[in-house]
């Protein structure tokens, strides 16, 4: 199985996360198979950021990831039945604007993530 194409689309959004928010020390993610090639290990290292993997079968060791794709699954995929990838996209571009930059997050002192960032900066 080639896994180069779903681990090229990881480094990709990391590269451009990178760009927005600095580079960081460490990446802590899945068992995924884009997560444990051997470009993403190579470009981890050539970028001096260290990965690091949980344990397989613990997602609960990568909390915060599991809580984020549970609020997008019951907070905006299950609301809607979308017509077009287009749909989608433009749908998902405004629910994560309002997640990031108007919607409190309890879990951070009841503050915006947008907020939470400005303030670590």
């Amino acid at each position: 199985m080639d896994l180069s194409l779903p681990s090229a689309r990881v480094i990709r959004s990391l590269e451009e996360i990178i760009e927005w928010r600095g580079s960081p020390s460490v990446i802590r993610c899945d068992n995924g198979p884009e997560y444990i090639s051997e470009a993403l290990r190579d470009w981890a290292r050539s970028r001096g950021i260290r990965i690091e993997h949980i344990q397989p079968g613990k997602p609960q060791q990568n909390a915060y990831v599991e809580r984020y794709n549970r609020t997008v699954r019951y907070d905006w995929l299950s609301q809607t039945l979308f017509e077009s990838i287009a749909e989608v996209q433009e749908s998902g571009t405004r629910w994560l604007w309002t997640y990031n930059n108007e919607r409190p997050n309890m879990a951070i002192g009841g503050i915006t993530p947008i907020q939470r960032l400005a303030m670590a900066a």
